[in-house]
């Protein structure tokens, strides 16, 4: 087993609780996430202004990170760009990130928001029920005090990401692609 994959078994082993130890929250778990979903996705080379350019993850609507986010990847590196957090209000327009998490509630602004995306090479993830059904990318779900994700590949293959088949076999669930 590679140290990646080793690395994400273990997060994911990090959201079961342990006696004696402070139980990471759920956000804190997501952000982690987030940030290890960057290791196993690639984006096309023209996703990017030039070499040294950042990978940035976007929030849309309310941020329920907080700090958590900033402090998951301050520092870090993925495939050599260093990471750079946006929050966005509302999206009116494909916006200039690589992830965005959606943390819309409602179905109506969420399916306006993929829409908008289209096949633009963004990765979305979000955790609201049919989130991959509606063309979303990568759903986190929460059962009991773990969480789980699920993948809709299609929809990453249309926008023209490349998502690692080591990530694909961790997935809960798997609809359409490879």
């Amino acid at each position: 087993m590679s140290h990646s994959i080793r690395t994400l078994v273990l997060l994911l082993l990090w959201s079961a609780p342990s006696s004696g130890a402070e139980t990471p929250s759920e956000y804190q778990v997501k952000a982690a996430f987030l940030y290890k979903f960057a290791r196993f996705v690639e984006w096309p080379t023209a996703s990017f202004a030039d070499p040294t350019s950042p990978l940035i993850i976007c929030i849309l609507g309310e941020d329920p990170f907080g700090p958590m986010l900033d402090q998951a990847v301050a520092g870090k590196l993925v495939q050599g760009r260093p990471l750079q957090i946006l929050r966005l209000a509302r999206l009116d327009q494909p916006p200039p990130c690589h992830i965005l998490y959606l943390s819309y509630s409602s179905g109506p602004e969420l399916a306006r928001a993929l829409a908008l995306l289209g096949n633009h090479r963004v990765l979305t993830v979000g955790d609201t029920e049919g989130f991959t059904r509606a063309g979303g990318m990568i759903r986190l779900l929460v059962n009991k005090q773990n969480i789980f994700f699920e993948i809709n590949a299609e929809a990453a293959q249309r926008a023209g990401l490349s998502i690692s088949s080591q990530l694909l076999k961790l997935a809960r669930a798997r609809t359409g692609g490879r």
